[in-house]
């Protein structure tokens, strides 16, 4: 368990958490819900959208102001790409119970990911396995891959969060009022320089919430030797994938592709084809 983090205060906490609590809603197709349990009387709900049993999966933590049912048209997406999306909320979100807290955040995330690996393996999911997160999401995320490198294949960030200070600003939030500083916050990019798995960062052109500058110092302190960053032009922080369209699910399939050897199983079987074809002509 990580000690209390000095993000959980009020005036903090009332801008970094919007939790929206809903019943749990009807599952669209190919989906299914998976409720784990973090502590005593205390159940984070996750869904599941399921392309195959041998489908990479991705573990894919979300940004504030969502909630997995929110995900019920953007999962379908990732299935069509090839991809098992798996999503998860935060404490006080959806139909999960508790109340949101960085602290309570960073320690659930670690039981989260433990679990979610429990169920694909006992359900004989045997795809890659990836880290994604959104926004705040991205602070779960890279401390998920900088410390579990030998279970991951490779992490994926989307609008992530570099410094914490200026976020805290644009959030209407004065750092200097509890004596804040930036090594008090999510330490993102101090994090990622231990990540050495291959890694993938997406950012919008006109994110004004998190510049697009986050990504870039992201990306540069990253320590993965295999790393990849792209930027969608005209894309706002919650447009990525309405500006993006198929685009923005191709090229995190191709990223994936190349890491999970799919693209030269088919380049391999193309060529196979054409040696065939030359030698019955």
């Amino acid at each position: 368990m990580q000690k209390q983090h000095k993000l959980d205060q009020a005036e903090a906490l009332s801008s970094i958490f919007f939790p929206d609590k809903c019943k749990q809603t009807p599952l669209p197709a190919n989906a299914l819900d998976m409720d784990i349990e973090v502590e005593a009387d205390v159940v984070i709900g996750c869904r599941c959208y399921i392309h195959d049993k041998s489908s990479p999966n991705i573990l894919y933590f979300h940004g504030n102001g969502e909630t997995v049912a929110d995900y019920d048209t953007i999962g379908p997406m990732y299935n069509e790409a090839g991809m098992n999306l798996l999503v998860t909320d935060y404490r006080g979100y959806g139909w999960s119970t508790g109340i949101p807290s960085v602290t309570n955040m960073m320690n659930d995330a670690e039981v989260l990911f433990q679990e979610t690996l429990n169920w694909l393996k006992f359900n004989e999911y045997t795809g890659a396995f990836f880290l994604m997160g959104r926004s705040l999401g991205s602070v779960p995320a890279i401390d998920l891959a900088k410390s579990h490198e030998d279970t991951i294949r490779g992490l994926i960030l989307e609008s992530a969060i570099a410094e914490t200070l200026p976020l805290l600003t644009t959030l209407g939030i004065d750092p200097a009022s509890f004596s804040f500083s930036e090594e008090d916050g999510f330490c993102n990019l101090q994090k990622i320089e231990s990540v050495t798995k291959p890694t993938f960062i997406l950012h919008g052109a006109r994110d004004a919430l998190i510049p697009a500058s986050d990504a870039e110092k992201l990306q540069a302190a990253c320590g993965a030797r295999t790393k990849e960053f792209v930027v969608i032009p005209g894309a706002e922080h919650n447009t990525m994938i309405a500006t993006g369209g198929k685009l923005y699910f191709q090229t995190i399939k191709t990223f994936i592709n190349k890491l999970t050897g799919a693209t030269n199983w088919r380049k391999r079987r193309h060529v196979s084809k054409d040696k065939q074809e030359r030698y019955l002509s």
